[in-house]
């Protein structure tokens, strides 16, 4: 990102950093009004960094993608929830048995060879006119009757019910619910990490449209200053005090500098476009910069007091550090101790122990994010090993069947005191209930819950190696992020007096050549070192910031100072 926004202040060569257009005219800071969640286009929004942040963390595409996948996580918390809680169904079926299953039954069984009582149709007529019939009996054979097939149940059949479940112990469940609470700080974590790397883009992006906006204004005063000396020279030279060529150089210089400029307004442009993208803010919607790059700059003599280092000029800064640090001398003769600990130092990024100690790596959200990830993975090994406990559960069901020997009839719907025409209970529903526990005991898994457990184990202890991997890259960011900043603001301080003395010399030539003891080609060589460290300065300026923002990520504390 930091040299993507280099190449749009550099891109146009020396003497040229992108400025910003005249949309991005400065208004005075003091009117700064709260940047809602806008997605019609308003004219010329006034934006400062706050807001700009503050923009981009509530309508960054990226962010709303990563805040949904927190939201899922929240969802994921219910559902481990809903687990624990009763479970309540209601089922219902129609079956039409157009075939009826038939099963063999041993009749024979129930008495084969043993008398029976003989009913015949005259006993019968004879019983319902009042007559006295005298039953006889009759021996049956001794042979059993074979099975015979019998079908059990009508062609029409149904039931409906009602079953309640309530889980009474899981250890499994127990510990999904720590594990879900621990899942959805991870996903809060990851949200955060996604935030903070949106504040270090916008923050880029807006410091560059900030250098480029005050690079803007010093490519127009020259412009202006050189029209002035064109001016006077063609003056000079119509009253044949000068020469031709005096004029023709300056107006070769004038060209080239409007060309510079008109450069500069198209990558301001671009300049902007990023700010926008990087903010999640429609490219139709005109901004305009309420910072000033004044208010940005950083005071280099507190930032090297943070940072342990004296001024390369004075040894001291503003805040004054003692002098510029020497090489020690040797105390012994070991000289590999001597390199070991100078490597050390180095690597270090030159920190003193107590600067070293104050460091915390909780600070870093990655560190974070890795000890939620460490307790998400004992959280599993505790749940794999809780595989092994007992699972009770409370069951109740209650419900109605029935059968007929037709669709209709199926549907009348008859209970117990239902009668048919000649007297007989017709009922064709029948009611069921059942309460009950149900325990599950895990006796043997064929070693499966074994490779889990060492699966889950074998994860956290990757875990615990990355925490010493991310310290050190910790520490490698912290160190790099110290070096570049201390070194930028070297080339910063070099570049500021580069400057100085470029204009003092640009300056004197105009005026020696305005009195006619300079030469015209000594105010052209002038103007362009001038422009050249101006350049220069805005650059390391800019590199500066962004340094800035770099060592703040890696010392956590970007995040914080954003929300401040």
């Amino acid at each position: 990102m930091k040299k993507n926004l280099r190449v749009l202040l550099l891109a146009a060569g020396p003497g040229l950093l992108a400025p910003a257009g005249a949309t991005l005219a400065q208004t005075p800071t003091a009117a700064r009004p709260a940047l809602s969640n806008q997605s019609a286009v308003v004219d010329n929004m006034p934006l400062s960094l706050q807001q700009a942040i503050e923009y981009a963390i509530k309508n960054k595409s990226s962010l709303l993608a990563t805040r949904l996948a927190e939201q899922t996580a929240k969802a994921r918390v219910g559902e481990i929830k809903s687990a624990g809680l009763p479970q309540v169904n209601v089922a219902a079926n129609l079956a039409d048995n157009f075939k009826l299953q038939k099963s063999l039954v041993d009749f024979g069984s129930l008495g084969g060879g043993s008398s029976a009582t003989t009913l015949t149709q005259a006993d019968i007529a004879a019983a319902q006119n009042g007559q006295t019939v005298n039953l006889g009996t009759v021996t049956l054979p001794s042979e059993p009757v074979p099975p015979q097939a019998f079908a059990f149940g009508l062609q029409y059949a149904g039931n409906t019910s009602a079953s309640v479940s309530q889980l009474l112990f899981d250890g499994s469940y127990l510990i999904g619910l720590k594990a879900a609470k621990v899942y959805e700080q991870l996903a809060q974590k990851q949200t955060q990490q996604a935030e903070i790397d949106v504040v270090e883009q916008v923050s880029k992006a807006y410091y560059s449209t900030l250098v480029a906006r005050e690079r803007l204004q010093l490519l127009s005063r020259n412009v202006q200053r050189l029209d002035t000396i064109l001016f006077q020279t063609n003056q000079t030279f119509k009253a044949g005090f000068a020469e031709k060529l005096d004029v023709q150089r300056l107006q070769v210089q004038r060209n080239n500098l409007v060309v510079e400029q008109q450069k500069a307004q198209r990558l301001t442009e671009l300049s902007v476009a990023l700010l926008k993208f990087q903010m999640g803010l429609q490219q139709e919607q005109t901004v305009q910069l309420t910072d000033s790059l004044s208010a940005a700059v950083i005071d280099a003599g507190a930032l090297r007091q943070r940072l342990g280092v004296a001024s390369p000029t004075t040894g001291g800064g503003v805040s004054g550090l003692a002098g510029v640090p020497t090489a020690p001398a040797p105390t012994s003769g070991n000289g590999a101790e001597q390199a070991r600990q100078d490597q050390q130092t180095a690597l270090s990024g030159a920190r003193v122990g107590q600067l070293a100690a104050a460091f915390n790596y909780n600070n870093r959200i990655e560190f974070s994010t890795l000890e939620t990830q460490q307790a998400l993975a004992g959280l599993d090994l505790a749940n794999r090993r809780a595989g092994a406990y007992p699972r009770l559960v409370a069951t109740a069901a209650y419900g109605f069947s029935g059968s007929a020997k037709t669709a209709g009839n199926l549907f009348a719907f008859r209970g117990p005191d239902s009668r048919a025409s000649n007297g007989f209970p017709n009922q064709n529903w029948f009611g069921f209930g059942n309460v009950g526990l149900s325990l599950q005991i895990p006796v043997f898994d064929g070693f499966r819950r074994k490779y889990q457990v060492q699966q889950a184990r074998i994860a956290q202890q990757t875990i615990e190696k990355g925490f010493e991997t991310l310290r050190q890259s910790i520490d490698l960011q912290e160190a790099q992020s110290r070096t570049t900043l201390v070194n930028a603001l070297d080339v910063l301080d070099n570049q500021k007096a580069n400057l100085e003395l470029a204009d003092e010399v640009a300056r004197v030539s105009r005026i020696k050549f305005k009195e006619g003891v300079g030469s015209n080609i000594e105010v052209v060589t002038a103007e362009t070192s001038l422009r050249e460290a101006q350049t220069n300065y805005y650059a390391a300026l800019y590199d500066v910031l962004v340094a800035k923002v770099d060592r703040d990520k890696a010392t956590g504390e970007l995040y914080n100072q954003a929300k401040k």
